[in-house]
């Protein structure tokens, strides 16, 4: 498949970038000593840590909600999700003036949870699977009139976290490989369509925790994998691959690598405590990959990895867990 047949493209990227900018920050790319010792070679940290709302979705949610015409603006948005995108589209809703609506799993992180409420969104609880998420979306959609913006599998959507890779291209034009988590897919599907038109010779690593390995499941087959059974630490990564990122990932994805918990729950205390960054399980994925050697490309020259969000909660940290 070429990438004229894919849902969006480069142009769909840019324009995305040009509508968010006053909204969204261009995060930091910085090289880290820690990180190249943890991984054996030169780290560049693409930091959407330090995105508004702690992670790069209110890239998306952002395009999302500011791509309204006003008549549906006015009924508002809804969506379902684990946190991140949650807090993104509320946030985005909230800048714009319009209700948000919010469903989310019972077993959402409770500071998540908050800080949604907190952005001004209403929470509607349901159950973990993708399935139960997206009935109980619609539902609300129904009653309310309010406008889907789904957390990952949307036009629109993938466009705005593809801005990632336009800073990535920016910032880092040496770069040989770039790692990305893998969820739904929206985050590398849109940074991959960036980087492919942009730096056509650069390598693209998906990074999966073994317990959510569907995404590496699906490009082996060709098919799109069940969701896994949501017990993965990385929770903002249990979600399957979707009907439009599917394609993305399957043809313009190199590879994707897939990690343990334990080397996740490593990787992400290394962050904390021997690089200065605070990182959710997530982000924790890809350095964990990167620290397993097998993302491969050349190793003299820089590896990006994108540390796609910050959003933890320090009471439930791994490793304290441990020690109880």
């Amino acid at each position: 498949m070429s990438t004229g047949e894919h849902c969006i493209g480069l142009g769909d990227v840019r324009a995305a970038a040009e509508r968010v900018a006053p909204y969204v920050r261009q995060t930091p790319a910085v090289g880290s000593a820690a990180l190249s010792e943890l991984t054996g070679r030169m780290v560049v940290a693409k930091c959407e840590t330090m995105q508004r709302t702690g992670s790069f979705k209110i890239r998306g949610a952002t395009n999302a909600v500011q791509a309204l015409g006003e008549t549906e603006a006015r009924r508002g948005v809804v969506t379902h999700s684990s946190g991140n995108h949650a807090l993104a589209l509320a946030t985005a809703a909230g800048a714009r003036g319009i209700p948000a609506h919010v469903v989310m799993p019972i077993d959402a992180s409770e500071v998540k949870r908050r800080a949604v409420i907190a952005a001004g969104a209403t929470v509607h609880g349901c159950g973990p699977t993708a399935a139960e998420r997206a009935a109980a979306c619609d539902a609300v959609a129904r009653e309310t009139g309010a406008t889907v913006i789904p957390p990952y599998d949307h036009p629109i959507v993938i466009a705005g976290q593809g801005t990632v890779g336009l800073e990535i291209a920016e910032q880092v034009p040496e770069a040989a490989t770039v790692v990305v988590p893998v969820g739904g897919g929206g985050l590398i599907g849109g940074i991959a369509v960036a980087l492919r038109a942009l730096r056509p010779g650069i390598r693209i690593i998906g990074a999966e925790p073994a317990l959510a390995d569907d995404a590496a499941e699906s490009r082996r087959t060709g098919r799109i994998a069940p969701q896994r059974p949501p017990v993965s630490i990385a929770d903002g990564l249990r979600a399957p691959l979707g009907a439009l990122t599917f394609p993305l990932v399957r043809d313009l994805v190199d590879d994707i690598v897939v990690v343990d918990e334990g080397a996740i729950v490593d990787a992400m205390r290394f962050a904390f405590e021997r690089a200065a960054l605070v990182i959710e399980p997530s982000a924790a994925v890809g350095l964990a990959a990167l620290a397993s050697g097998r993302c491969g490309g050349d190793a003299s020259r820089p590896a990006v990895v994108v540390l796609c969000g910050a959003n933890v909660d320090l009471s439930r940290l791994p490793w304290l867990a441990e020690a109880r």
